[in-house]
Protein backbone atom coordinates (compact mmCIF):
# COMPACT_ATOMS: atom_id res chain seq x y z
CA UNK A 1 0.00 0.00 0.00
CA UNK A 2 2.75 2.47 0.96
CA UNK A 3 4.64 1.56 -2.20
CA UNK A 4 1.59 2.34 -4.36
CA UNK A 5 1.10 5.69 -2.60
CA UNK A 6 4.79 6.57 -2.95
CA UNK A 7 4.97 5.70 -6.63
CA UNK A 8 1.70 7.56 -7.23
CA UNK A 9 2.90 10.64 -5.36
CA UNK A 10 6.21 10.64 -7.27
CA UNK A 11 4.28 10.37 -10.52
CA UNK A 12 2.04 13.30 -9.58
CA UNK A 13 5.07 15.40 -8.57
CA UNK A 14 6.79 14.45 -11.81
CA UNK A 15 3.83 15.28 -14.02
CA UNK A 16 3.17 18.55 -12.17
CA UNK A 17 6.82 19.61 -12.55
CA UNK A 18 6.79 18.76 -16.25
CA UNK A 19 3.52 20.63 -16.71
CA UNK A 20 4.95 23.68 -14.94
CA UNK A 21 8.16 23.47 -16.93
CA UNK A 22 6.30 23.26 -20.23
CA UNK A 23 4.16 26.25 -19.23
CA UNK A 24 7.30 28.23 -18.37
CA UNK A 25 8.95 27.32 -21.67
CA UNK A 26 5.94 27.86 -23.91
CA UNK A 27 4.40 30.94 -22.32
CA UNK A 28 6.83 32.64 -19.93
CA UNK A 29 4.89 35.91 -19.76
CA UNK A 30 1.61 34.16 -18.97
CA UNK A 31 3.39 32.02 -16.35
CA UNK A 32 4.97 35.15 -14.81
CA UNK A 33 1.62 36.88 -14.36
CA UNK A 34 -0.36 33.75 -13.42
CA UNK A 35 1.71 32.46 -10.50
CA UNK A 36 0.94 34.34 -7.25
CA UNK A 37 3.86 36.34 -5.92
CA UNK A 38 6.16 36.00 -8.91
CA UNK A 39 5.67 39.58 -10.05
CA UNK A 40 6.87 40.83 -6.65
CA UNK A 41 10.25 39.06 -6.96
CA UNK A 42 11.60 41.08 -9.88
CA UNK A 43 10.90 42.19 -13.41
CA UNK A 44 9.81 39.79 -16.15
CA UNK A 45 12.79 37.96 -17.64
CA UNK A 46 11.83 35.53 -20.40
CA UNK A 47 15.26 33.90 -20.54
CA UNK A 48 15.39 33.28 -16.78
CA UNK A 49 11.87 31.83 -16.69
CA UNK A 50 12.71 29.47 -19.55
CA UNK A 51 15.94 28.43 -17.80
CA UNK A 52 13.95 27.50 -14.71
CA UNK A 53 11.38 25.78 -16.95
CA UNK A 54 14.14 23.46 -18.16
CA UNK A 55 15.02 22.67 -14.55
CA UNK A 56 11.39 21.75 -13.86
CA UNK A 57 11.42 19.39 -16.87
CA UNK A 58 14.47 17.68 -15.39
CA UNK A 59 12.87 17.52 -11.93
CA UNK A 60 9.72 15.98 -13.37
CA UNK A 61 11.73 13.49 -15.36
CA UNK A 62 13.70 12.54 -12.26
CA UNK A 63 10.55 11.78 -10.28
CA UNK A 64 9.07 9.79 -13.16
CA UNK A 65 12.27 7.82 -13.77
CA UNK A 66 12.45 7.02 -10.06
CA UNK A 67 8.81 5.93 -10.08
CA UNK A 68 9.50 3.43 -12.84
CA UNK A 69 13.06 2.33 -12.03
CA UNK A 70 13.66 1.13 -8.45
CA UNK A 71 17.36 0.58 -9.18
CA UNK A 72 17.95 4.33 -9.65
CA UNK A 73 15.10 5.67 -7.53
CA UNK A 74 17.17 6.95 -4.59
CA UNK A 75 19.57 8.81 -6.87
CA UNK A 76 16.93 10.52 -9.00
CA UNK A 77 14.52 11.36 -6.18
CA UNK A 78 17.38 12.49 -3.95
CA UNK A 79 18.84 14.73 -6.67
CA UNK A 80 15.47 16.32 -7.46
CA UNK A 81 14.74 16.81 -3.76
CA UNK A 82 18.12 18.48 -3.22
CA UNK A 83 17.23 21.11 -5.82
CA UNK A 84 13.74 21.53 -4.37
CA UNK A 85 15.22 22.20 -0.92
CA UNK A 86 17.68 24.69 -2.39
CA UNK A 87 14.74 26.48 -4.01
CA UNK A 88 12.71 26.45 -0.78
CA UNK A 89 15.64 27.68 1.32
CA UNK A 90 16.22 30.48 -1.17
CA UNK A 91 12.62 31.58 -0.64
CA UNK A 92 13.16 31.57 3.13
CA UNK A 93 16.36 33.58 2.65
CA UNK A 94 14.45 36.19 0.62
CA UNK A 95 12.13 36.67 3.59
CA UNK A 96 15.00 36.71 6.08
CA UNK A 97 16.81 39.53 4.26
CA UNK A 98 13.67 41.54 3.57
CA UNK A 99 13.24 40.97 -0.16
CA UNK A 100 9.79 39.48 0.51
CA UNK A 101 7.48 39.83 3.47
CA UNK A 102 6.75 36.94 5.85
CA UNK A 103 3.44 36.30 4.10
CA UNK A 104 5.45 34.92 1.18
CA UNK A 105 6.27 31.80 3.22
CA UNK A 106 2.61 30.80 3.45
CA UNK A 107 1.84 31.90 -0.10
CA UNK A 108 4.74 29.90 -1.55
CA UNK A 109 4.34 26.84 0.68
CA UNK A 110 2.16 24.69 -1.65
CA UNK A 111 4.36 25.16 -4.71
CA UNK A 112 7.80 25.57 -3.13
CA UNK A 113 8.23 24.05 0.34
CA UNK A 114 5.66 21.25 0.16
CA UNK A 115 7.28 19.58 -2.89
CA UNK A 116 10.62 19.61 -1.03
CA UNK A 117 9.01 17.97 2.00
CA UNK A 118 7.24 15.39 -0.17
CA UNK A 119 10.46 14.67 -2.07
CA UNK A 120 12.23 14.11 1.24
CA UNK A 121 9.56 11.67 2.41
CA UNK A 122 9.70 9.83 -0.92
CA UNK A 123 13.48 9.58 -0.81
CA UNK A 124 13.43 8.30 2.79
CA UNK A 125 10.82 5.71 1.79
CA UNK A 126 12.98 4.70 -1.21
CA UNK A 127 16.00 4.14 1.05
CA UNK A 128 13.96 2.03 3.49
CA UNK A 129 12.36 0.07 0.63
CA UNK A 130 15.76 -0.59 -0.99
CA UNK A 131 17.17 -1.89 2.30
CA UNK A 132 14.16 -4.15 2.85
CA UNK A 133 14.38 -5.45 -0.71
CA UNK A 134 18.09 -6.17 -0.28
CA UNK A 135 17.40 -8.05 2.96
CA UNK A 136 14.69 -10.09 1.27
CA UNK A 137 16.99 -10.94 -1.66
CA UNK A 138 19.77 -12.01 0.71
CA UNK A 139 17.35 -14.08 2.78
CA UNK A 140 16.02 -15.78 -0.36
CA UNK A 141 19.53 -16.34 -1.71
CA UNK A 142 20.81 -17.85 1.53
CA UNK A 143 17.49 -19.40 2.56
CA UNK A 144 17.38 -17.55 5.87
CA UNK A 145 14.62 -15.48 7.48
CA UNK A 146 14.46 -11.83 6.40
Amino acid sequence: MLKTISIGLASVLGLAAIGNGLYMLNSPANWYFAVPGVTTTGPFNQHFIRDIGLIFLFLGGAFLIGASRPDVRIFFWGAATTWLWGHALFHFWEVAVGICGPSAIARDFPAVTLPAILGTLLTIWAVIDARQSARTRRATLFNTPA
